[in-house]
């Protein structure tokens, strides 16, 4: 109250009266509702969106070779139902493990794991990438880029196959480093606790993290390319 009197006033530069405005009880339990429509409307909707399933008509289907075995069985039904023409994995070096394995990166594992599952060896294409720390999937699209520009194959469009909510941002990358030459679909392999992801750890840091990546890609990425 003391201050209140002199509006206009400041007291020796350190102390100044500013009026403000503040909530009101009606107004902080608003606040609290929209809150929760936010967080029911992410844990209901965010999932479908990460996990994206826009096939094009397309006789390459691109697999990233680090999925899970599980992965691979899903796009070699897809691949055999859709009568695909070529599989194309993709990936970088093999982190651990690699001195004692065949293979030495995960396009070469995948790609040997789809023969092995029962496509013929002239339906598999590797196609490693050069080896880094960040942007992975970036270096994996622009090697698929490279290789498919300098193949006599003519490919105008390409299915990208990924793994559950990693999928909207490989798609993403894709079309950003291969459109308008080669047009890009997505297909998310689903597991069976996508649609619950709440439930398990698993699922929430999986939910989260790609959350952040998706957004880091979308507004921050292409600035850094």
């Amino acid at each position: 109250m003391l201050f209140s009197q002199f509006p206009n006033q400041k007291f020796w530069g350190l102390l100044e009266y500013k009026p403000q405005w503040t909530l009101t009880l009606r107004g902080w339990l608003l606040l609290f509702l929209v809150l929760i429509l936010v967080v029911i409307g992410f844990v209901l909707f965010i999932n479908p969106f990460l996990r994206v399933y826009r096939p094009v008509e397309a006789e390459v289907m691109v697999i990233e070779g680090w999925v899970p075995d599980i992965t691979i069985e899903g796009a070699i039904a897809q691949f055999q139902d859709k009568n695909y023409r070529l599989m194309i994995t993709t990936g970088n070096e093999i982190g651990r493990g690699k001195y004692l394995s065949d293979y030495k990166t995960f396009a070469d594992l995948a790609a040997a794991t789809a023969i092995a599952l029962g496509l013929d060896r002239d339906q598999v294409v590797s196609v490693p990438n050069k080896t880094v720390s960040v942007n992975r999937t970036a270096a994996s699209a622009e090697a698929v880029k490279q290789w498919l520009l300098a193949s006599d194959l003519n490919i105008k469009a390409i299915n990208i196959y990924s793994y559950d909510v990693h999928t909207r941002r490989s798609w993403l990358i894709f079309r950003t480093l291969l459109e308008p030459e080669i047009k890009v679909g997505a297909i998310a392999f689903s597991t069976p606790n996508s649609k619950s992801w709440w439930k398990t750890s698993a699922g929430i840091k999986s939910v989260i993290m790609e959350t952040i990546a998706y957004l880091y890609t979308k507004f921050i990425w292409p600035f850094e390319t």
